[in-house]
């Protein structure tokens, strides 16, 4: 049996990165009173049609629908804004308090061709902040997500941002950009010639050099901003800037979701590697989404952050100790096997982290995989060490072996952390 294409196992060394992430995340987003939320990962799928936009590919052609056995239309997730504003609207957040923060983490899912950095059940860690359509909020979001990638040691990254204004004005600009492209259509690429027709803004987005070029030359959306938007957007580069966070304005980012408005703002890294999407992390704000699935007027803005990706960076910047035991259990015989048990228990209530050897294999073997797990220490009791009421103990670094008695093993714990935080 083999997984499914477009998903992966995470095994024992990669989990050390993805604790290290959610750790410091945790710390960063609560110490700003963001308090976790976990949300399902299946969801009615009216959820996402309605909010992530009809002409979007993540509705055309990515999402994992399916009818349950009562016929109702399900969906995997596939994406975390909207699973925290159904739920917001369906706990009244909003109505027990007027500023809503949260973050969370876990899987989502989208029928895209896998490759490094983009599974088809892929994960994001994001942060939503609900009540408030001030530009701070906006600063704020974007402050957290830039320190939460500069303590992981996140390095060449690049901010940009952009306003896509409110959707009056968005689709005023979208007539123009469409009579402008109309005059190059045979020169488009072909996914931007489908969304000509369905969502031109989407075209802003196009990687295929040729499009780029000849977006050169098209209308500004920012031309099309009304002055309430402009505003804004001047107070969000403002705040940026008294928070000493550099960025670029780019005229072209526009993002993948329709529930967009004002702010729009990618993080990027300027590594270079043909096999990973430099893009970190995406977000903006989503003034009007709440009322649009039901609820009250609840201004907000957020943004995600891609857990592969991030982990792909990650193994470059972050090495971890290959020492994870402390002290290895070596034993053969019966009375030293239940002996064996007496002493992890009583190792581990002093928090130090121990392998009980379970094969009862000869001693020579159990030492080589106390040394191929990294311990420190390996103790060793046999029958000899049973009728002498003593532990063997095997420094293994360094080849040394010391003798004590069993019945000072609760004195001796002390010396052995001492010992073995002075060789780490």
């Amino acid at each position: 049996m083999q997984k499914i294409r477009g998903t992966r196992d995470i095994l024992y060394d990669e989990l050390k990165y993805w604790r290290l992430i959610i750790n410091k995340a945790k710390r960063i987003f609560e110490q700003a009173k963001y308090l976790e939320i976990y949300t399902p990962i299946i969801e009615n799928t009216d959820l996402f049609t309605k909010s992530i936009g009809e002409e979007t590919d993540i509705i055309s052609k990515e999402m994992y629908s399916f009818q349950d056995q009562s016929s109702r239309n399900i969906t995997l997730r596939p994406e975390g804004t909207a699973s925290v504003v159904r739920a917001l609207i369906e706990n009244k957040l909003d109505t027990l308090n007027p500023i809503n923060r949260v973050w969370y983490c876990g899987p989502m899912f989208r029928y895209e061709r896998p490759q490094t950095g983009r599974q088809r059940q892929f994960y994001q860690l994001g942060l939503e902040c609900f009540g408030s359509n001030n530009p701070r909020a906006d600063a704020e979001v974007i402050y957290l997500a830039v320190k939460l990638l500069k303590q992981l040691s996140c390095k060449s990254l690049i901010l940009e941002i952009n306003s896509i204004g409110t959707s009056l004005s968005r689709f005023k600009y979208q007539e123009k950009l469409k009579n402008y492209l109309l005059h190059y259509v045979s020169d488009l690429d072909n996914d931007s010639i489908k969304r000509l027709y369905t969502n031109p803004l989407r075209i802003l987005d196009s990687k295929d050099i040729n499009t780029q070029k000849i977006l050169l030359d098209a209308p500004r959306l920012y031309s099309f901003l009304d002055l309430r938007a402009k505003k804004h957007f001047e107070k969000v580069c403002k705040y940026l800037n008294l928070l000493q966070i550099p960025y670029l304005i780019n005229n072209n980012l526009v993002r993948g979701l329709d529930y967009y408005n004002n702010t729009a703002f990618e993080i990027k890294t300027d590594i270079i590697n043909p096999k990973l999407q430099n893009t970190i992390c995406g977000g903006g704000r989503y003034d009007n989404l709440v009322y649009q699935l039901g609820g009250n007027k609840v201004p907000a803005v957020g943004c995600a952050i891609g857990m592969e990706r991030l982990y792909s960076l990650l193994q470059d910047t972050i090495s971890f100790c290959t020492s994870s035991i402390d002290i290895y259990i070596a034993s053969q015989g019966n009375n030293a096997n239940k002996y064996s048990l007496f002493v992890m228990q009583l190792l581990q209530a002093r928090q130090f982290t121990v392998t009980l050897d379970l094969s009862s294999k000869s001693f020579k073997k159990q030492l080589k995989k106390a040394h191929k797990g990294h311990a420190s220490v390996c103790f060793i009791i046999g029958e000899k060490e049973m009728l002498s009421r003593t532990i063997t103990v095997k420094w293994l670094q360094s080849g040394i072996q010391e003798i004590f008695k069993q019945e000072s093993l609760q004195f001796y714990t002390q010396y052995l952390k001492n010992k073995i935080n002075n060789d780490i």
